[in-house]
């Protein structure tokens, strides 16, 4: 899984003005949510953040907090939510969850099909039913993207299913095994 690391600090002031105060010098509030405890209030370089953010887009990732006057120092987080602006799109706010390295949580993965299948050679269409997987496992351990190679499969064929991605052995599929990914027709 993709690791990123960001800097912020601890944010000390509240309130519908002094957030719109805090946005036009450059700085995005965020929230840190841990289970049971009170929420961290958290500011970002708004710059920073949005380049962080962009990078890891769409995929999984854990981030690093460095948090400056934080008695923890760093966190381990997963993006939760982001507030947007509907008019500009800026980055109004964030809340993140925190996450223990070495518990399993439930992770969506994209599946990416590798290879031009030899029925498609002979004529025949490529349906493609999945594209992405539900996996369990330790935050670290889950892969980024499942590359499955199609170059094998037949027109008519019994296709590609769950059971024959390739994934790690310390990470759980729970999709069903016998479930048909992609096949030709």
């Amino acid at each position: 899984m993709l690791q990123v690391n960001i800097d912020s600090a601890v944010r000390t002031v509240f309130g519908k003005g002094p957030m719109r105060q805090l946005r036009m010098k450059d700085m995005t509030p965020a929230n840190v949510y841990s289970g049971g405890t009170e929420p961290v209030p958290l500011q970002f370089e708004t710059a920073n953040l949005f380049k962080s953010l962009l990078f890891i887009h769409g995929r999984n990732a854990v981030i690093t907090l460095k948090v400056d006057g934080d008695s923890k120092g760093e966190r381990h987080v997963l993006v939760q939510e982001i507030q947007k602006d509907p008019i500009t799109g800026s980055i109004l706010h964030i809340d993140f969850l925190e996450v223990d390295l070495n518990k399993p949580l439930n992770f969506t993965v994209p599946v990416e099909y590798v290879g031009t299948a030899k029925g498609v050679d002979l004529g025949g269409e490529l349906q493609v039913f999945k594209e992405a997987v539900s996996l369990r496992g330790c935050p670290l351990d889950i892969p980024d993207l499942i590359q499955a190679d199609i170059t094998s499969l037949e027109q008519g064929g019994p296709g590609l299913t769950y059971a024959d991605l390739p994934v790690p052995t310390n990470v759980e599929m729970l999709e069903k095994p016998e479930s048909v990914c992609v096949a030709v027709h």
